[in-house]
């Protein structure tokens, strides 16, 4: 009987991530449900039930990071996916007037925090030869399609966050470890808000597509929304 992919999930106390985690352990994956404050991750876990469980995990520590991840092979044995899905915005905002201390805050979490984790569970991706890594992205990082000045900094984190993608899929290129990064859209979630005209459900499908891609899978390097390439 196939082993049991284990899967992170950053961000996964609310909304989208929590959404994915679901989404995963449906697909019969075991999830650890990482979050900053060990409380929500705890939550989430009580909620999804045997499939997962709770993980602290500061992406923005780079302690935080290389313990979790310890813990987390310690636990199981191996890491196979990793989806990079927590994430911060800076709102309303002029690209002419936004506070560098903003900008900074954003791009640690967001670039960042994703790359300072990718890098850590990428050695234990290795050892097994297969990983999958979904780095979740944004319409709005997109190069072809930003033609407006709101939410700049994240705007230019997740822009960041594509050619990341890019650079370690070429990196990683014939080792079974796929990266991807995937736009969910404007979802109803905390951050996107009441008025926002997508499920978690409907945007998590894409993230956890490129999750569990199989294991003869070549796709790689990509940026996908509703499972289609979106531009760069």
């Amino acid at each position: 009987m196939p082993q049991t992919r284990i899967a992170v999930v950053t961000g996964a106390n609310r909304g989208l991530g929590a959404e994915i985690a679901r989404q995963l352990i449906a697909r019969g994956l075991h999830v650890l449900a990482a979050a900053r404050n060990p409380g929500g991750a705890q939550r989430v876990n009580d909620v999804l039930g045997a499939g997962a469980e709770p993980l602290q995990l500061d992406v923005t520590s780079p302690a935080s990071v290389t313990a979790a991840v310890e813990h987390a092979v310690g636990r199981h044995g191996r890491l196979d996916v990793l989806v990079n899905n927590a994430g911060v915005t800076d709102g309303a905002g002029r690209a002419s007037e936004l506070p560098m201390d903003t900008l900074t805050a954003t791009l640690e979490v967001n670039l960042l925090g994703a790359w300072r984790l990718a890098n850590a569970v990428i050695p234990h991706m290795r050892s097994v030869g297969y990983g999958r890594i979904v780095n979740v992205s944004s319409n709005l990082g997109s190069l072809s399609l930003m033609t407006s000045s709101s939410e700049p900094a994240y705007r230019v984190s997740k822009a960041a966050l594509n050619a990341m993608t890019r650079v370690l899929a070429a990196d990683l290129t014939g080792t079974g470890i796929l990266v991807n990064a995937a736009s969910p859209g404007w979802v109803r979630t905390d951050m996107g808000g009441p008025g926002a005209p997508r499920t978690p459900e409907q945007g998590a499908d894409t993230p956890v597509w490129l999750a569990t891609l199989p294991d003869d899978a070549t796709t790689t390097g990509g940026l996908f929304y509703d499972r289609q390439p979106l531009p760069w």
